[in-house]
């Protein structure tokens, strides 16, 4: 016995399946089957050749313009969506247009009002001073001091 077939010897009742594969695709064999299909449509097709090409010219146009008015259906649906979404955008941006402004006019007045309280403010703190100071410098023999003489 020889060495390979020693390793085999056990082996060898089993079947074996080889699959050999090309590296790419077999247009060949794709091409025959294709050519062989048409010719059995062609042998088994009811009508003649004539015939048939009109029947699958009209299917083709039929076809065709059922697509071009799913088409025109979606893009106005997408159109009518689009018309909304911008409506809406721009009712949200005029929403946030006007809080914005009104934002704005509500500091400028509480602005105006703070100004309007530290001006009186800095007016009752001067009326304060000149009264303390004329408090002081009035002659204190001249003071009520609550004593009957």
């Amino acid at each position: 016995m020889k060495e390979g077939e020693k390793i085999m010897g056990d082996r060898q009742d089993i079947p074996t399946v080889v699959i050999e594969r090309e590296s790419g695709p077999n247009v060949g064999s794709f091409l025959i089957g294709a050519l062989l299909g048409a010719g059995v449509a062609l042998l088994l097709a009811p009508h003649s050749g004539k015939e048939t090409q009109d029947e699958l010219r009209s299917r083709a146009l039929e076809l065709r313009d059922k697509a071009e008015d799913r088409v025109r259906d979606a893009s106005r649906q997408l159109e009518g969506r689009l018309d909304e979404a911008r409506e809406g955008i721009q009712a949200q941006a005029e929403r946030v247009r006007d809080a914005v402004d009104s934002g704005r006019q509500a500091a400028v007045d509480a602005r105006h009002e703070l100004e309007d309280k530290l001006e009186r403010s800095k007016a009752a703190y001067k009326a304060g001073i000149e009264a303390a100071r004329a408090t002081a410098t009035e002659d204190p023999d001249d003071s009520d001091d609550g004593n009957a003489d």
